[in-house]
């Protein structure tokens, strides 16, 4: 199985116990102070399509200067045309204005296109690129990181800047360039009814920032909510949630704790939508109320026996004036959702500037033709610095079509040293091989065409038993797939369905039984016929006539392959060509079952405590 198909797989209740010795994965602290660079990365995002972006705005210009000629127009209007009684000219000047309003109209339209494209194409990068991050991130990173939380990332955060990618960045520029084209028709009216319009500009963008700052605080917190509560959906609503809540006798306490959950983003929903909203509508009131201080400016111009305000210079400034308002109050909310959004882009960079420590070499080497010897060379492994080894002094070598079984006690390292050989760890210290080659010089294709896991957990997607199957070798046919299926002794029971190998098998396999969705496992790894084959633990959760068949499967699969077998039941592990004890992280002992068996040792203490717990027959 490749690193990517392990990386791909959900967590699901219950959770396994965490080791000791592996500490949780946490997120790297985020820099909240560089919001510069964080715009210039947002920037960056927007890069790839700076040739439609440049046609946004020449429309968007285009669409400013239109929008600004009509005041004049109805200037003229008022007063020459119908002053003069000039019926032509009037009907010149009013056709002007409906073409103005149906210009503006189309651009608008074209220019809606455009960026919405634009943005979801953003969207998308950004979609893909967090998902593929995720991809290549250590093992360690899902089985501590709840999948309501990644969910969250992609569908939540990511959606939530829906808004500011498609639409937010092209109404930034148009109302900037409203303004702007507004602002010098009002002075080339009238530079003095300008001065009095723009007074408490520089107090609305004060505030404005203001708000901003708070709504950006509220949309972290409120987000952190919302991933906390997809967590919970996600977990108790999953099938293995639903029985353990209910063979529990905890479904209301769940359901109650999921209610306290939407409580606290109920008040930070509210919170955010209410944050600055009354000094926000203070701006749309002083600006609303604009109009009549303009008229009142232009009469104490006049009873000062100043210059008079003529009534259509007078009629077209408060237009000029109101229109200038819509974009002003537009572009001061702009500001104020480009903060907030800023703290969904500040989640989703975490996770794009997480660090991947599994990573391909940049001259990887590629085995066409793999005979799959596996080499332990004095193997070292931790996971962290700060705890003590797992692994230490692993030396071992399972020549091709060999096979080597792994047991111990509990937490004696088994599991992890079969992760080692597939890359969903990387060794601390010493080196794992596969024909020689370090396996960390391996690309990774070659990697997954060599390396194949049967688990004790098997992980199906919620899709027909052929779709699971091809999941191995996309381009199987269909007699490919059943013969693999008769190898892993599965077959009989896919034909008796209604649907045969069209069956769908339900959200984790829920409709096969452990037994039946570990052939299923094995079927999937014959199809994908690898090399080495590493078995973890794959029949320790059977009962004996369950276990028998399906070992029947793994013989038939092991059969010409190199194979490294971890076993908790010592039962299966007794025709390995050698054993291993493990016992600290450490071998303890090693040998063929026979020569085990005469030192009297470790391997002799477990082979006694199996044949003591196995179950009697009826």
């Amino acid at each position: 199985m490749s690193y990517a198909l392990q990386s791909c797989i959900p967590t699901h209740l219950p959770r396994e116990p965490v080791k000791p010795d592996e500490p949780a994965w946490t997120p790297p602290p985020r820099d909240d102070g560089q919001p510069p660079a964080e715009l210039r990365r947002i920037f960056r995002l927007f890069r790839p399509y700076r040739g439609r972006l440049a046609l946004v705005g020449l429309l968007v210009g285009a669409s400013s200067l239109v929008s600004v000629a009509s005041p004049f127009l109805l200037r003229e209007i008022l007063d020459t045309a119908i002053p003069q009684g000039r019926t032509g000219l009037l009907s010149l000047l009013a056709l002007g204005m409906i073409l103005t309003a149906v210009m503006t109209s189309l651009f608008g339209v074209v220019q809606t296109l455009i960026s919405t494209t634009v943005g979801q194409r953003v969207m998308h990068d950004l979609r893909t690129a967090v998902y593929s991050q995720l991809q290549r991130m250590p093992l360690a990173f899902f089985t501590k990181t709840r999948t309501g939380e990644v969910q969250s990332r992609i569908a939540s955060d990511i959606g939530g800047m829906q808004a500011t990618v498609t639409s937010t960045a092209t109404s930034l520029v148009s109302n900037l360039t409203a303004v702007i084209a507004t602002v010098v028709a009002m002075l080339a009216l009238d530079w003095r009814l300008t001065v009095v319009s723009l007074l408490l500009l520089p107090v609305f963008v004060w505030i404005s920032r203001r708000v901003g700052r708070e709504r950006k605080r509220i949309t972290t917190q409120r987000q952190k909510q919302m991933a906390a509560m997809a967590a919970t959906v996600t977990e108790s609503l999953s099938v293995s949630g639903i029985l353990l809540g209910r063979t529990m006798g905890r479904s209301d306490s769940l359901t109650k704790g999921f209610a306290e959950e939407s409580e606290r983003l109920v008040d930070l929903e509210v919170r955010s939508s209410m944050a600055g909203r009354w000094r926000m509508s203070t701006i749309g009131i002083v600006m609303a109320a604009m109009p009549a201080v303009i008229y009142w400016a232009a009469g104490m111009t006049l009873q000062s026996g100043a210059t008079a305000v003529s009534l259509g210079t007078l009629v077209a400034f408060v237009s000029l004036q109101q229109g200038l308002f819509r974009p002003a109050v537009s572009l001061l909310s702009t500001g104020v959702q480009m903060q907030t959004s800023l703290a969904l882009f500040q989640r989703i960079f975490e996770y794009l500037d997480l660090k991947v420590d599994i990573t391909e070499p940049e001259k990887p080497v590629r085995l066409e033709k793999i005979r799959g010897e596996v080499a332990f060379e004095d193997v070292d492994f931790s996971y962290d610095e700060r705890s003590g080894p797992t692994l230490s002094g692993i030396d071992v070598t399972v020549p091709a079509g060999g096979s080597l079984a792994v047991v111990g006690p509990t937490g004696s390292g088994k599991s992890t040293l079969s992760y080692l050989v597939p890359r969903l760890y990387d060794v601390t210290g010493g080196r794992v091989t596969i024909d020689g080659v370090d396996v960390r010089d391996l690309d990774f294709d070659t990697l997954a065409r060599a390396v194949g896991v049967v688990s004790q957990e098997t992980y199906l997607f919620h899709a027909s038993v052929a779709d699971n199957l091809r999941f191995a070798k996309p381009e199987a046919t269909d007699e490919e797939i059943e013969a693999a299926a008769r190898a892993a002794q599965i077959h009989d029971h896919i034909a008796s369905l209604p649907d045969g190998y069209d069956t769908l098998v339900g959200e984790r396999g829920y409709r096969f039984s452990g037994g039946e969705k570990q052939r299923l496992a094995i079927a999937r790894t014959i199809l994908r016929d690898p090399p080495v084959l590493i078995l973890d633990e794959a029949t320790s959760a059977l009962d004996t006539r369950t276990e028998h068949a399906v070992q029947s499967a793994i013989d038939s699969l092991s059969a010409g392959r190199t194979t490294l077998t971890i076993a908790h039941r010592l039962s299966t592990v007794r025709g390995a060509d050698q054993i291993i004890v493990l016992d600290g992280g450490r071998t303890a002992e090693r040998g063929t079952h026979e020569e085990l068996l005469g030192r009297d040792g470790r391997y002799a203490a477990l082979i006694r405590r199996d044949t003591q717990l196995a179950p009697v027959a009826p």
